[in-house]
């Protein structure tokens, strides 16, 4: 496949023992964040300096241990990522990082990473301690693990959220942006979906893995404003992943019948960290609707 400037289709971002790696130094639109994935047997060790970023190690199945500059962390993980809310271990810049899957089958895990200036302790953060947020109403309601969040997480420029979205949801809607320093009122980031679709009958676990037999799909949508185009419109599948430099982003759609779940990463380049956002005003109306509708009763999908 041809990789272009903002949808990468699953397996066209493979870097070195990364089965995803996009990152400033990749050919593509980003200057803050990155996003790899490394995929480990059960007692095999992947390990790596973290240079000037700063990551958490989020397992998206499988369960390991991280070792950073000597201190050891027991991350105890998920089967995949529609099972629970998983612990992560977060990892400062000038690092050096050892992860070795536990088993007791393979492992995957996310490295979402930012650059970042200043140097924090590394940390644990245990599933029961990670905020899981309800967001939006009736069919736009979606579930957000707030793990990496501004306001929850201290760490130097990185942000990193899951979003889970029943099937037949929209979330990511009103579609919003984030690209202009407005103090006050929108925060400039750009941001990384990574996306899974769960699996549905007769498939062969693909959600888990992040390869073949993608039999869910979803879809997403990115668009321009004036001086700034962009134009994404794309069917998602397991291991697909959208960039976003700037512009308006959502919906992102589960169809019928298929759970999505995307991990948001987002950096930029101001000095303050918060998510401050700014909805398309064509689309903010719907927002006013919600106090009258209630919440998907399927949410929360998962849990500690």
């Amino acid at each position: 496949m041809t990789r272009n400037d903002h949808f990468l289709p699953a397996g066209d971002a493979v870097g070195g023992p990364f089965v995803l790696a996009v990152s400033p130094a990749t050919d593509g639109p980003l200057g803050y964040s990155s996003l790899r994935i490394v995929e480990l047997v059960a007692g095999e060790t992947h390990t790596f300096d973290t240079g000037d970023e700063e990551m958490f190690v989020l397992p998206l199945s499988g369960s390991c241990t991280v070792v950073c500059d000597g201190e050891e962390f027991t991350v105890d993980g998920r089967e995949n990522v529609f099972a629970r809310v998983t612990d992560s271990v977060y990892v400062p810049r000038d690092a050096g990082v050892s992860i070795t899957a536990t088993g007791p089958g393979p492992g995957r895990f996310a490295l979402p990473a930012a650059r970042c200036t200043n140097r924090l302790p590394a940390r644990y953060r245990a599933a029961e301690d990670v905020p899981v947020e309800i967001r939006g109403a009736g069919h736009a309601t979606r579930q957000v693990n707030n793990f990496g969040s501004a306001g929850v997480f201290e760490a130097d420029r990185l942000i990193a959220v899951e979003v889970i979205t029943p099937a037949g949801n929209w979330s990511s809607y009103p579609a919003h942006k984030h690209d202009e320093h407005r103090p006050g009122e929108e925060t400039e980031l750009e941001e990384i979906y990574y996306f899974e679709i769960s699996d549905g009958p007769g498939a062969d676990g693909a959600a888990s893995r992040g390869t073949t037999d993608r039999q869910g799909f979803g879809f997403h949508r990115v668009y321009g404003t004036p001086g700034r185009p962009i134009d994404v419109l794309e069917e998602v599948r397991t291991g697909d992943v959208v960039l976003i430099p700037h512009g308006w982003h959502g919906p992102s759609v589960a169809a019928p019948g298929y759970h999505m779940y995307y991990l948001n990463v987002m950096s930029g380049p101001g000095e303050k960290r918060e998510w401050l956002i700014c909805d398309d005003p064509a689309h903010s109306w719907v927002r006013d609707e919600w106090p009258d509708q209630n919440p998907d009763p399927r949410l929360p999908l998962t849990s500690p």
